[in-house]
């Protein structure tokens, strides 16, 4: 279990029935916005798909999918999904997606492994989304201002959240800063990936850390990235490699960074080639998904995952993700939980 973070004399602003609308209120918002900021019509999507395909998100490479025999199959095993990432790819070339739109979809899966505090469950929800692009699309400029409209979704939805609850003050800058993962290294070489994104977000208030999974020049990543989706090796318009990254801001209720989306513009032939083989992961070349991409079957794509309930955790001023979603934790958070003014669905 993680460590819960206890916040001083917190007391939720919102009640359980005004909490239970507002989430309503910020999904139907958000997802509205977001379809029509960047273009994406909504797909249904699946919970589980079958093992042995490659089409699963392996997320650092080390966490176990809830795996399952199917009686009608021969007992083969299907697996929850951890998030959509190469589904959605696969999606965008059977739909025929033209340059320029996208999809996406509500993504719910079990992540058994996660370690269990304020932020992380066993139950996530987001929105997966993906877009067709242009090979000269596949630039820095083009994924800030991917991002840029994003945030600008996000900053909507805050001031709907506290005009519809005014107990909600607004804290999100107006602007999101953009710093390169090496860039913020060398600015505070002795702190720990995590630390780092504490202080620039402390200092900034909202910002996209660009080129994560990839090596840094301590040897050291950033955080990890499975190799077969985000690009995090080609060399960007800076002079760093990493086409990808993550929009975090500055929590106050938390003091603390929290992390919203996980993005970036995906692998192309020669960046899968290259990021498999610097992962030692060559063996991936058999599967499905990787044969359908090395083929040219696959359309070049920008995508990520927004945390639902993180965003509503975060506009509903909530200490803990479990004021958001039911799902399941140790009997003792719920008890110190309870204790700290963090009631637990």
């Amino acid at each position: 279990m993680g460590c819960i973070i206890k916040p001083i004399d917190y007391k939720p602003l919102l009640s359980t029935m005004k909490t239970e609308q507002g989430i309503k209120l910020i999904k139907d918002f958000f997802q509205q916005n977001i379809s029509t900021e960047l273009r994406l019509r909504r797909v249904t999507a699946p919970l589980f798909v079958l093992k042995g395909l490659g089409i699963n998100d392996d997320l650092n490479g080390v966490e176990r999918p809830v795996t399952f025999p199917i009686k009608d199959l021969g007992d083969a095993k299907a697996e929850v999904v951890h998030s959509l990432a190469k589904w959605k790819r696969l999606t965008l070339a059977e739909y025929k997606i033209e340059p320029g739109y996208g999809i996406y979809t509500d993504m719910n899966a079990i992540r058994a492994d996660e370690e269990l505090d304020n932020l992380h469950s066993l139950y996530v929800d987001q929105w997966d989304w993906e877009a067709v692009i242009t090979d000269k699309q596949r630039t820095i400029p083009f994924l800030k201002n991917v991002v840029e409209r994003i945030y600008a979704a996000i900053r909507r939805t805050e001031y709907l959240a506290c005009e519809t609850y005014p107990e909600l003050k607004p804290f999100l800058p107006e602007k999101i800063t953009f710093i390169h993962s090496q860039e913020l290294l060398n600015l505070y070489p002795t702190l720990t990936p995590k630390e780092r994104e504490d202080e620039i977000c402390r200092k900034y208030g909202a910002v996209f850390i660009i080129g994560i999974g990839g090596k840094l020049s301590d040897g050291k990543k950033h955080d990890g990235r499975a190799p077969d989706y985000d690009d995090w090796s080609t060399m960007g318009d800076n002079g760093l490699a990493g086409l990808n990254g993550d929009i975090l801001i500055w929590y106050p209720v938390l003091n603390r960074s929290f992390e919203l989306s996980s993005m970036g513009i995906r692998v192309d032939k020669s960046a899968l080639l290259k990021q498999l083989e610097l992962e030692g992961k060559e063996d991936r070349l058999e599967l499905y998904f990787h044969k359908k991409l090395l083929n040219g079957e696959l359309p070049l794509s920008i995508g990520g995952g927004i945390g639902q309930s993180r965003l509503c955790m975060v506009m509903l001023h909530k200490a803990h993700i479990g004021e958001i979603q039911a799902s399941i934790w140790p009997e003792d958070m719920r008890k110190e939980c309870q204790q700290l003014g963090m009631p637990l669905i």
